[in-house]
Parts: C-alpha cells; structure tokens; sequence
C-alpha cells in the first residue's frame, strides 16, 4: 500500500526489520513509569498518521487505540511501542480489506466478532471493548475503545461490550436496508464469554 510505505519513509523507518504482531501480547504501558519523556510532536505525527492507517487495517486499531493516550508526554516506552507499530506495518504493507463480489453460494448475512478485557487500562482500571462486523466475508466496520463505565467482572465487561455492539448493529441493518442490501436478516454475533451467553 503506497500510504503505508511513505508513513515508514516519512519517519526513518523504511529500512526497519518486520515484526509480525503490532503489539507485545500481554504490554500494558503507563503515564509514568520514571522514563524519559520523548519529543512530542513527532509521536503526534506518528499516532496521527497510523489513525489514518487504520481506517483500511483494522488490525492495528486497538494499539494506537491505546498509544493516543499517550500523546501529550510520550514516553520512552510509548516512542518504542508506536515504532512497533511501524514495525508491523512495514512487514504487512500488502495486507488491507478485500472485499469479494458475492457469489449465489455465499453468505451474505452482517457478522459481529466481540470480545474486551476486562480492566485492562492500569490507571483507571476500565475496560477496553471492540468489534468487527463482516458482510461478504470482508470487514465493513469495526471500532476499540474504552468502555464508558467500570466493570466489576469479565462478564459484565463482556456484556458491556455486547450490549453497545448490538446498538450498533440496529444502526448498521438500517444502513444496508437504506442502500438497498435486504437480505440482511439476522445478525450472528460471536463471543467467547460463556456467563455472557448464558446471561
């Protein structure tokens, strides 16, 4: 993709090894943890840039999600965590949405993967909910953000997460219904809290 390679020329990393996850699996970053601070204008610049980005991969959204709390005083290990990202992009500029032209076989109902963790930001405490829904097998929307409320327990997180996903999924059918795609009936939704289920 043409806007991910001048995102890696425009900030010194073209030349960058490839990692392939955008994040360490388990890193949970803090205002401050007694680093040194890092210049802020160029992590905005980065952050803002991988916003950008992220509109047609959403496989980095929850980290800059999560870097863009960092942005009025960077840290040293927000700077190295944001050049991750960089990182994972530069070893998948080739990935992006595809979307295929439905065949007769093909299932064209509206998809919804849910899932949060549960207290996941250390200062507050809050969960962190996201989603992507699919039609036709590609993502048409998806969003990671941080829950309006505090939980008490992984299921009530979940539940957080899936009631506001199902508010969002009415919006999303009136959408479709409006651009004349019908046969949208019903909506699988697909979570892997079974308390939430049962609840």
């Amino acid at each position: 993709m043409k806007y991910a390679g001048e995102i890696l020329e425009r900030f010194g990393m073209g030349g960058c090894n490839p990692v392939k996850n955008p994040i360490v699996p388990g890193t949970k970053l803090i205002k401050d943890g007694g680093e040194d601070s890092e210049n802020s204008t160029l992590f905005k610049q980065i952050i803002g840039s991988l916003m950008y980005l992220s509109v047609t991969r959403p496989d980095i959204a929850f980290v800059v999600c999560m870097l863009s709390k960092f942005m009025t005083d960077p840290k040293t290990s927000h700077m190295a965590a944001a050049k991750r990202v960089l990182r994972y992009v530069k070893g998948t500029t080739s990935l992006g949405v595809f979307y295929r032209r439905s065949a007769e076989n093909s299932e064209d109902d509206l998809k919804v993967y849910i899932d949060s963790d549960y207290a996941g930001d250390v200062e507050d405490r809050r969960s962190t909910s996201g989603y992507v829904f699919f039609l036709s097998e590609g993502a048409v929307a998806w969003s990671s953000r941080k829950q309006p409320v505090m939980t008490l327990s992984t299921t009530e997180a979940e539940y957080v997460a899936t009631a506001a996903c199902a508010c969002h999924n009415i919006w999303m059918k009136r959408v479709l219904n409006s651009l004349g795609f019908s046969s949208c009936k019903c909506v699988k939704i697909f979570y892997d809290n079974s308390s939430t289920i049962k609840l």
